[in-house]
């Protein structure tokens, strides 16, 4: 808005103006950002570091993920499944191929090893 010509002071009560109303809340944000990435297919990892380049506080973005903390696994196999199928990997190239691609979407170490060690 400043570099459109608008003043300082008029930015400033229009932004106090819409968080007082609740239009403007880092908690909103917060939610339907992890809603819309969880949605893509997004792991944790991503989403927190995405949260973080846009200021939101890491107290309340663990709080929000913690609302997800039992669909990590289940959406990690979706991605998985997606990508390669529900074939097992057959040689360490490949599995290392797949558990680079997890971890890029954003899902922890410990997760992906879980997945691809005990995929059945």
């Amino acid at each position: 808005m400043l570099g459109r010509g608008f003043d300082v002071d008029v930015i400033e009560v229009v932004l106090d103006g819409l968080e007082s109303t609740g239009l403007l809340s880092d908690a909103r944000f917060t939610e339907s950002y992890i809603e819309w990435r969880v949605g893509r297919g997004s792991g944790p990892v991503r989403i927190r570091r995405e949260l973080r380049e846009r200021g939101i506080e890491d107290a309340m973005i663990a709080g929000f993920l913690e609302i997800y903390s039992g669909e990590w696994q289940e959406l990690l196999k979706v991605v998985h499944d997606r990508k390669y199928g529900s074939e097992q990997a057959q040689d360490r190239k490949e599995l290392s191929r797949r558990a680079r691609f997890l971890e890029y979407r954003g899902f922890p170490g410990e997760l992906i090893r879980q997945f691809l060690f005990d995929f059945d």
